[in-house]
């Protein structure tokens, strides 16, 4: 299923289902592909939001976690939401810790699922190594526990991606920036209940950083998946929605 990206104002979004907002915010290479299992089960009892994140639009200077953070607040801002349950995979989940740490007032509770902000095997200054598809393979199904999962139009995708020398560009700033954007002293001021997902087998954001995001974040729960890598909304989306729903029903209303 194909979603209909809207506008509002100068900001574009999926929106699908009535209820309670959940705003899903994706990863460096992520795609609206990686959302569609969440998006299909939860656009029944939620208003399902995800933002278009201009991970190659904006300026050098603004390309940071910090920048995308703002762009988020100005899309909530322009949308009017309140209530607001946000969800983030990877670089996403940290954009939505550095929002809800500026806005605690808008954030109901906060999902994270394989997030940096503490630590990451990121891909690093060499994984935009242009023209070496077999390496981007590769490092592709390295985000899975099962590497069948790095199709090949995922593979294409993210090949195009760090083809271009632009964005390449924009990668490396915002995988440096994530590094450098160490949430450790803060997290402990997060007053949302937070649900922390994660894959067993994740080499990206290994179990330690779920288990340190646990002990640091004051509200939160920790929910284990095996035989699961780096997305696993993507590679076990019923395991996930499960747990999910259950977290979110807690905080119904």
């Amino acid at each position: 299923m194909d979603y209909e990206i809207k506008h509002f104002g100068k900001f574009r979004a999926v929106e699908e289902g009535q209820g309670e907002p959940l705003v899903l915010l994706h990863g460096l290479f992520g795609a609206l592909s990686n959302f569609r299992d969440l998006v299909d089960h939860f656009k029944l009892s939620h208003r399902v939001i995800i933002p278009m994140l201009p991970l190659y639009d904006l300026t050098i200077l603004e390309t940071s976690v910090s920048g995308l953070a703002r762009h988020v607040a100005k899309f909530i801002e322009a949308t009017e939401l309140t209530k607001v349950h946000l969800l983030g995979n990877s670089l996403g989940g940290h954009i939505g810790l550095v929002y809800a740490l500026k806005h605690p007032e808008i954030v109901k509770t906060i999902t994270l699922t394989g997030s940096s902000g503490l630590f990451e095997n990121g891909m690093g200054e060499t994984y935009p190594k242009r023209g070496d598809y077999e390496f981007v393979r590769k490092k592709t199904e390295l985000t899975f526990y099962d590497p069948k999962m790095a199709s090949k139009e995922l593979v294409d995708e993210v090949f195009a991606i760090t083809n271009n020398r632009l964005k390449a560009l924009k990668i490396i700033s915002l995988a440096k920036s994530a590094i450098r954007h160490n949430l450790g002293h803060e997290l402990k001021d997060i007053k949302a209940p937070t649900c922390l997902i994660w894959g067993k087998n994740d080499t990206i954001t290994p179990p330690m950083v779920a288990e340190e995001f646990h002990s640091l974040i004051p509200n939160s729960e920790l929910h284990w998946i095996d035989k699961c890598g780096h997305a696993p909304m993507m590679e076990v989306p019923a395991e996930f929605n499960k747990i999910l729903s259950e977290f979110l029903a807690k905080h119904k209303g």
